[in-house]
């Protein structure tokens, strides 16, 4: 089995807060992260799908191809925007990195046709990340 992963770039804005709870316990909860106008990260995101090469082309998946599908999927729509705000498949979610890491694998499954997506791995930060390998 090969895996083949694609690196991507994006910045964003979010508040962690869930409306649910009091401001004194997403404060308690979310210290820093609670602020009321959000604050923003330079996320990494990488996509990694496996395999066997096609006979054919030598690839697991041609990284163009997987390049464009997470950027029309993914990228133009979180780039410099406000995860709580400006994010339709965020709705109602709050943008925790491991919220964005399962969002973003139920949009990629379903759009990667050659191999199988098997990890989304997000850096919110130069030492914090999750990695996601689906359920």
């Amino acid at each position: 089995m090969l895996y083949v992963t694609r690196k991507m770039h994006f910045s964003a804005a979010h508040r962690l807060h869930n409306p649910a709870l009091s401001d004194d316990e997403n404060l308690g909860i979310f210290d820093k992260c609670n602020n009321p106008h959000g604050h923003g990260h330079n996320y990494i995101l990488e996509v990694t799908v496996c395999g066997k090469p096609n006979p054919a082309t030598g690839y697991v998946i041609d990284l163009k191809k997987l390049k464009k599908i997470i950027d029309d999927e993914i990228i133009t729509k979180v780039d410099h925007k406000h995860l709580n705000f400006d994010v339709g498949f965020l709705e109602s979610v709050i943008p925790t990195v491991e919220n964005l890491a399962v969002a973003f694998w139920n949009i990629l499954y379903t759009k990667i046709k050659e191999g199988k997506l098997y990890k989304i791995t997000l850096f919110e930060t130069e030492t914090s990340f999750v990695e996601y390998y689906g359920e």
